[in-house]
């Protein structure tokens, strides 16, 4: 009859086995199922909620990003663009709000900047500044969420606003009628959240993407 193995190795083997199952179970099995679930119920979503025009792939609607002018370098110069040139915003696109990262997804996150900081507050004047010239307007006019960033520096949305702000700038830049770009601002303006929290929104990256369709 064979010695029975040592209590201490018994118990060693039974957690090998638990550790063997509960790792085919929570490791493989669980993460299959739900990974299942997602891709057929929430399909958009669980990819990444990915915006895609003409068949080519643009863009998140969760995640903002820049639509800038391309860097030139200067008349005559053998350098190329000056890489610490801030870039200009497009004239033919909606802008979103500013971000503290560049929109970079691998850099998301906020200045930081308290309410009574000097420097957020000169950045704030300057964008009103700069923010009023690009879209003709009055200083005193431009919407809140054009001079702030904000808190993961890679939100897609602008207030309604500041999108019916852009409209004239955006129309004139692609010889659009205005009426036809204010009723693409109603179509991606989306409510509040829960029906009662924030304020109506409009994703930048939605309809960036219709305006680009209209030509």
């Amino acid at each position: 009859m064979p010695k029975p193995l040592p209590t201490s190795v018994r118990t060693h083997v039974t957690a090998l086995r638990m550790l063997l199952v509960m790792t085919v179970i929570l490791g493989l099995a669980y993460p299959l199922l739900v990974t299942g679930i997602s891709q057929v119920a929430f399909s958009d979503k669980a990819n990444g909620s990915i915006v895609s025009s003409q068949g080519k792939e643009i863009g998140s609607s969760l995640l903002g990003q820049n639509y800038n002018l391309p860097k030139t370098a200067p008349s005559g110069s053998t350098t190329g663009a000056d890489p610490d040139e801030a870039p200009a915003p497009d004239p033919k696109w909606f802008q979103p709000r500013p971000s503290a990262y560049a929109y970079d997804p691998k850099s998301s996150g906020a200045s930081n900047l308290g309410p009574n900081s000097e420097d957020l507050l000169k950045a704030v004047e300057e964008r009103r500044a700069a923010v009023a010239a690009f879209d003709g307007v009055d200083p005193a006019g431009v919407p809140v969420d054009a001079l702030t960033a904000s808190g993961s520096g890679l939100d897609p949305h602008i207030s309604v606003a500041y999108a019916k702000e852009q409209v004239a700038r955006v129309a004139k830049a692609r010889n659009l009628p205005a009426d036809k770009l204010n009723a693409l601002v109603t179509k991606y303006t989306e409510g509040r959240s829960l029906g009662f929290l924030g304020a109506e929104s409009v994703n930048v990256v939605l309809l960036n993407r219709a305006v680009s369709e209209q030509n």
